[in-house]
């Protein structure tokens, strides 16, 4: 890793540490509504905790976030690695969080990944237990490698097979997009894509742009999970923008198994997108840190496109129907890219439009024309 990657902390790496840091305690209140004694937060490349500019980054933000909520305090388990910053990560985080701030005390270890057996075997590991066939540790793992050494996709889909189980991966597709072509790193690019490489080096040959080569690199990464977890897998990327050209340089990509995980994290996307993305075919959340001095009155502000898209899908798919608002949302957003947000201004334009008769049956008064809950009921012309 470059000597000075921690002088100064980025706007896109100060994006994604809020990312992940806003979606783990929300992800541990849906599993908590099963009642876990434990969930646990891993972190394999977790660095030293603090920039040298005195921006903190995602451990101590998840660390803040948790020791915050009283019920959190009690079941979260953290564990962080890093082979070369665990020292100074460890200094950092018990002075912010001393011992006796969570019921289970953080670990920190400085494992190497990649050359490290144990860490494979633990994560490969099912921790279902054989009387309730229940995962006694759902776990949120973030990988976040300073390029894509130690990512090996075999071992990170047998981890998702556990309940609740769950994946951001930090992905640096220019350094990925150059290794798939260089025979000398055949090795790692079959960790990444054991099944897929081949098919890859031929389609991308026929990809017009940057972009389709990018997202052939993302679908196809989806598709070596799918087929090793042999069950449906929903993915979403958020996109970076080179800090100083128009040039993409890093993408998250959040993996689940479950409806709501992949409702909840296009929200938080939808929360951190800074250029109105359009989400068509090759279309993702994205963040430009060029936006921020330029464009400071339109951060998070999503253009019209979304809507109209989405109103026009949403008018042909149930046309001539009656259903409630959240029935309409649970199905439709499993094949989107689309948040719960962009479902409200869809719908709320489409009544505005005469396209729907909205009424709701809770017998209160509500303010807008369309809320997603159940007790909204929407009719389609």
């Amino acid at each position: 890793m470059a000597n000075d990657f921690f002088e100064k902390q980025s706007a896109s790496s100060r994006i994604k540490a809020n990312i992940v840091s806003e979606y783990f305690p929300k992800y541990c209140r849906i599993i908590n509504i099963k009642g876990q004694g434990e969930i646990r937060y891993i972190d394999l490349f977790a660095g030293p905790g603090l920039y040298k500019d005195g921006n903190v980054s995602t451990p101590l933000l998840v660390g803040k976030q948790c020791a915050e909520d009283i019920v959190l305090k009690d079941i979260v388990h953290l564990l962080f690695n890093d082979n070369e910053h665990i020292e100074t990560l460890k200094t950092c985080f018990l002075e912010k969080f001393p011992q006796g701030t969570f019921k289970y005390a953080p670990k920190f270890a400085a494992k190497t990944i990649g050359s490290d057996e144990k860490i494979n075997t633990y994560l490969s590991r099912s921790w279902h237990d054989e009387s309730t066939g229940k995962n006694r540790f759902p776990t949120l793992l973030f990988v976040d490698p300073f390029g894509y050494k130690g990512i090996n996709t075999t071992v990170l889909a047998n981890f998702m097979k556990n309940w609740g189980n769950e994946i951001f991966l930090f992905l640096n597709t220019k350094r990925i997009h150059a290794a798939i072509e260089n025979n000398k790193f055949e090795e790692l690019m079959l960790d990444f894509f054991p099944s897929t490489l081949t098919e890859i080096k031929k389609d991308r040959r026929y990809k017009t742009n940057v972009s389709e080569r990018l997202n052939l690199i993302i679908h196809n990464l989806a598709k070596e999970y799918q087929s090793i977890l042999g069950s449906s897998l929903y993915y979403t990327a958020f996109k970076f923008q080179e800090e100083d050209s128009d040039g993409t340089s890093h993408f998250i990509v959040h993996l689940t198994k479950h409806p709501r995980g992949y409702e909840l994290v296009k929200q938080i996307y939808y929360d951190f997108d800074n250029i109105g993305s359009t989400l068509d075919e090759f279309g993702t959340y994205t963040f430009d840190a060029k936006k921020l001095d330029k464009e400071p009155t339109s951060l998070f502000d999503f253009s019209d496109t979304n809507i109209d898209l989405l109103s026009s899908e949403l008018s042909r798919v149930y046309q001539g129907k009656s259903i409630s608002a959240l029935n309409l949302f649970n199905q439709h957003q499993l094949t989107t890219k689309f948040s719960r947000s962009h479902y409200a201004q869809a719908l709320r334009k489409l009544v505005e439009n005469g396209n729907i008769i909205s009424n709701y049956t809770d017998n209160r008064s509500h303010s807008v024309s369309v809320l997603i809950i159940k007790e909204c009921i929407l009719n389609f012309k």
